[in-house]
């Protein structure tokens, strides 16, 4: 649920961050390296969002981040997830991509990637404070999202897909969600690239992401896919939503969660909001 108090701040950064990944395709940049800029850019984003700066932190007050980022040309992805001292978790998953031979590294492991360590203490905001301590006081279970994500389609027909996250407030020290899950919640092949935001453990056993892919590959309409994937999420007794793009350019906004922010710019058309509805748009 986004506070009504918050909106402009959710759309203001979504038109920042999806106007700068614009910007860098614009200027001959691949589609990973354009959805990498939105994500850091939300990440770094103090006001709105539940990643890096102002992540949502768990139960005993520490943030622990998860971030993905998968390369849809060639399958290479990398994800981070249970990270505590990096502002930026998406750009330690682009190192796991880059650098190393894994495509999944926790904990400690992930940590280490981190060229600028940041005091955990720094990615918590008043806003992120003020959260914590009205969940404790109401005592109730882990509450919420605001997962970041970006899809991308570069001039030479690749596309990328990057998620990152604080996770659910007050989860439990450890609890890794889908977003850093590669089909689960981020997912990129050469047809279409999807981030997914919501509850992590519905998107978790519907392997929403690539459920999303095989649908699409199967012949069904990217509206079709979409709904049946969000139907899948009520099942496993969940809500979210999820966005992506096809290489045909054609783009997805979807969601059964009461609120999600979106924005999307193509050449002759942008669009950024807050949808109050549960709804699915393709065009």
């Amino acid at each position: 649920q986004i506070k009504e108090a918050d909106r402009p701040a959710y759309v203001n950064g979504l038109i920042a961050a999806r106007d700068l990944g614009f910007e860098r395709l614009e200027q001959g940049a691949n589609a990973i390296e354009a959805s990498l800029a939105a994500v850091v850019q939300m990440e770094n984003n103090p006001r709105a969002f539940n990643a890096g700066t102002g992540a949502s932190p768990n139960r005993d007050g520490i943030v622990e981040c998860d971030a993905a980022v998968m390369a849809g040309h060639d399958g290479s992805a990398g994800a981070v997830a249970a990270v505590t001292a990096a502002q930026n978790p998406v750009l330690l998953a682009e190192k796991v991509r880059r650098e190393s031979p894994h495509v999944l590294l926790v904990g400690a492991g992930a940590d280490a990637l981190a060229t600028d360590k940041i005091d955990n203490r720094k990615l918590l905001t008043e806003r992120s404070r003020q959260a914590l301590k009205r969940w404790r006081e109401k005592k109730q279970g882990p509450v919420g999202s605001a997962t970041v994500g970006a899809v991308a389609l570069d001039a030479n027909g690749n596309l990328a897909a990057a998620t990152s996250t604080g996770g659910v407030l007050g989860k439990w020290p450890g609890r890794v969600g889908d977003s850093p899950l590669l089909g689960a919640g981020t997912y990129a092949n050469r047809q279409i690239a999807v981030s997914c935001t919501g509850k992590g453990e519905a998107f978790i056993r519907a392997v929403s992401a690539k459920d999303l892919a095989c649908r699409l590959r199967a012949g069904e309409s990217l509206v079709e896919a979409a709904k049946a994937v969000l139907e899948q999420i009520i099942a496993f007794d969940g809500s979210g939503g999820l966005i992506a793009i096809t290489a045909q350019g054609q783009v997805c906004v979807g969601f059964n969660t009461p609120n999600m922010a979106y924005a999307w710019k193509s050449a002759g058309h942008e669009a950024a909001a807050i949808g109050l509805e549960p709804e699915i748009i393709c065009f």
